[in-house]
């Protein structure tokens, strides 16, 4: 008679679909972070300290419709954190990788900025597109939303085959 449960005979006869399930389980840590994150700094840069000035620099089309400054701050910070949270979660529980903290660390730097450059220049976008249907205050929802299916889309490759590989 076999000790081992079913759910753990699926996991061991399906190792590549349990990791993509704990990559995508687990991320949501990072996804909490983020809705967070928009949720306290976006009123906090725009509202409170009125930071609407416009912000152009080479794809960053931030106008004052779309949160100016405020909105361009509150996500790249709140992208940095959330990148920075995700990497110790990906490395220790999801890839479970025997690789380098130092040879990791690097590679994710570079990930994150490719993340953070996506993540800031769409909600500039998404907010002037939100404001225009009348959904404004869904803006930094639905960047958030945007960022996560981003960064899950770039993220889980890169992670699974050049950041976090486990060792043969």
């Amino acid at each position: 008679m076999s000790t081992t449960s079913g759910f753990t005979k699926w996991k061991e006869e399906h190792p590549d679909l349990w990791e993509f399930i704990k990559f995508n389980g687990l991320s949501q840590i990072s996804t909490v972070v983020r809705f967070v994150l928009l949720w306290i700094l976006t009123p906090l840069f725009v509202s409170g300290l009125g930071l609407t000035e416009p912000f152009h620099f080479a794809f960053y089309n931030y106008d004052t419709a779309a949160g100016g400054v405020g909105i361009f701050l509150a996500t790249i910070i709140t992208e940095v954190i959330a990148q920075t949270v995700n990497f110790f979660v990906q490395m220790k529980w999801v890839f479970v990788s025997d690789a380098s903290f130092a040879q990791a660390a690097w590679k994710y730097v570079l990930l994150s900025l490719l993340i953070i450059v996506i993540s800031g220049f769409a909600p500039s976008y998404i907010s002037a597109w939100a404001n225009s249907i009348g959904w404004g205050a869904a803006s930094s929802t639905l960047s958030a939303v945007f960022n996560t299916i981003a960064a899950t889309i770039v993220a889980y490759p890169l992670l699974k085959f050049w950041i976090a590989p486990k060792s043969k």
